[in-house]
């Protein structure tokens, strides 16, 4: 399996380009997944200033991230990770001012076509109550576990 999952990825007829991450994104990256977790970890008793950004620092491979530009500023982030026969979907986060105008949707459905053209499964975690789980119901992933605080969902590789 190739690691850079998503590498070479583009969308220019959408307006979006997927960009390899360098490890200088780290920063950016980490403020971003602040902005985008902060109502739903707050609302879950969860918000920690320094961990939320700790956490991102501590599992990001710019070799498994990907940028998402559009007229090339950064408007969010993907990390795919190969893990044994799945890929694991991670820090899929878009710019408060990108969402609900179709680029998640256009994102992941860039990820879930290489996932299927590999035969690969792919799984996630997301937020219990985040408005993300409905984008991810919408392209085939179903809730395999969940607990308190994470919904686990999964989307078989395709024709499973």
């Amino acid at each position: 399996m190739e690691t850079e999952v998503m590498r070479g990825t583009t969308q220019r007829d959408a307006g979006w380009v997927l960009r390899a991450a360098v490890g200088a994104d780290v920063e950016v990256i980490a403020e971003l997944r602040a902005a985008v977790l902060r109502a739903d970890l707050e609302r879950l008793g969860r918000y920690d200033e320094q961990r939320v950004r700790q956490r991102l620092r501590d599992s990001f491979s710019p070799q498994h991230t990907s940028i998402v530009t559009i007229d090339d500023e950064m408007a969010g982030c993907v990390t795919v990770r190969p893990a044994d026969d799945r890929w694991l979907l991670e820090h899929f986060y878009l710019a408060p001012r990108h969402q609900g105008q179709g680029l998640g949707s256009a994102v992941l459905r860039a990820v879930l076509e290489r996932a299927d053209a590999q035969g690969m499964t792919v799984r996630l975690n997301v937020l219990q109550g985040s408005g993300a789980r409905r984008l991810y119901e919408r392209h085939g992933f179903v809730v395999e576990a969940e607990d308190p605080i994470d919904v686990f969902m999964v989307r078989p590789r395709s024709g499973c």
